[in-house]
């Protein structure tokens, strides 16, 4: 599926259009406490224009659609509305939990429906998880973003709720604010050169 950029395409004037993918739909999920952290300081970057694609309000069944995301249209209503959240998006950063070592299926389904939507675009990752910051999650995620021709950035995010939400309360470090604010500077230049990978014929910065 190509996105219809059409009109709406941006120029490099223009903020970047960041969407903070929430990868886990678990009732009391962490992922809340998690953007809570996240989605303010991007959103107080001038460059930035952030969206929340939160999977919990998309009831993505495991993967539905009869042809390859690659190789033929979306049939069904929920491959659509994803579609249409993630294609105006220049740039993603994932909040991702390990689950079992890796990524939640929810996720990975998310990713398995579409392809042009995703592709040629920077991606970072704040991972999160019981003893290892989400870690194996985070690999696992790169690597699946690159056969969707996903560039991933390489400053990286990891919450270990043992360490780092004592009482059950996030509470990052100076370190992870740290490694927070290289991450959106990441994100910023690189989801900046490959948007002019996606812009239109004849469209000018």
């Amino acid at each position: 599926m190509t996105p219809d950029v059409g009109a709406i395409a941006p120029t490099d004037h223009d903020p970047l259009r960041l969407g903070v993918v929430v990868g886990s739909t678990r009732p009391g999920r962490r992922a809340d406490a998690v953007l809570d952290w996240v989605r303010p300081r991007a959103a107080s970057r001038p460059a930035l224009d952030v969206a929340v694609v939160d999977l919990a309000d998309h009831d993505l069944p495991q993967l539905d659609e009869p042809a390859p995301a690659r190789h033929g249209a979306p049939i069904h209503a929920h491959t659509r509305r994803l579609a249409a959240a993630v294609a105006p998006l220049d740039a993603l950063l994932f909040l991702v939990p390990e689950y079992n070592h890796s990524l939640p299926g929810v996720l990975k389904t998310a990713l398995d429906l579409l392809s042009d939507e995703w592709a040629d675009r920077a991606a970072g990752l704040v991972t999160y998880g019981a003893d290892a910051g989400g870690a194996r999650a985070g690999e696992h995620l790169r690597a699946i973003l690159g056969e969707l021709a996903v560039a991933t950035v390489q400053q990286q995010v990891g919450l270990s709720f043992v360490e780092h939400a004592p009482g059950g309360v996030l509470a990052p470090t100076a370190r992870h604010e740290a490694q927070l604010g290289v991450l959106l500077d990441q994100l910023e230049r690189w989801g900046g050169a490959l948007r002019v990978l996606r812009r239109p014929a004849g469209v000018l910065a």
